[in-house]
């Protein structure tokens, strides 16, 4: 039998799938401490393998934040696509319903979302994470484009304003912004960045 690298103690993990575990187990460390305390040598020792089992699949500490970054941005495709299908046909309704759980998915992944645009990963040209960025580029982009049949150009200058709308909202929240005085909930700033997509996509 093929050594997995396993050690006593740790979680267990199907044989042959320590790439799948390792990506789940960054997610939660990334969670729990940010990036500034990510390393490779913690993911092994939480998953209970050694420290040097995480090597034979990714060369160093960017390389499996790279693949952690290219499984959320493939999550978080999968996650548009059926909120779109949900919100039925008319494209104004299925790019809002975009933007609604961009800010949900934002919230919930927390740093395991943000780490798709770590600016330490742009150099690395990893073409998994590549391929997923411009899979969901792409989706988020098509939904653009079928809101009053948009040119490529002005599709992506609203899917750049899904985006920012997405983004300042999600981080007033982060803050404790919305705490204050109405404390909101998620599902109500999801709310309100789906009707604000929506309104500036019926507008434009």
């Amino acid at each position: 039998m093929a050594d997995t690298g396993r050690r006593g103690g740790g979680r267990s993990y199907h044989h042959g799938d320590l790439p799948a575990a390792l990506i789940r187990t960054s997610f939660e460390l990334l969670a729990e401490h940010g990036p500034a305390e990510f390393s490779v040598a913690k993911v092994a020792r939480r998953l209970g393998v050694s420290t040097a089992a995480p090597y034979r699949h990714y060369s160093d500490r960017d390389h499996l934040l790279a693949a952690v970054a290219a499984t959320a941005a493939r999550d978080l495709a999968d996650a548009v696509r059926a909120a779109a299908d949900r919100a039925g046909g008319d494209p104004v309704d299925r790019f809002a319903a975009a933007g609604g759980v961009y800010a949900r998915f934002a919230v919930e992944r927390g740093v395991g979302f943000d780490v798709i645009y770590a600016p330490e990963l742009e150099g690395l040209r990893d073409e998994t994470l590549a391929e997923a960025g411009r899979a969901l580029m792409d989706l988020l982009t098509d939904l653009a484009e079928a809101v009053g049949g948009r040119a490529k150009v002005d599709a992506l200058d609203l899917v750049e304003h899904l985006v920012v709308l997405a983004h300042g909202y999600v981080s007033l929240y982060r803050d404790g912004f919305f705490a204050r005085g109405s404390r909101r909930s998620l599902d109500d700033i999801v709310a309100r960045v789906t009707r604000a997509v929506g309104e500036l996509a019926a507008k434009s």
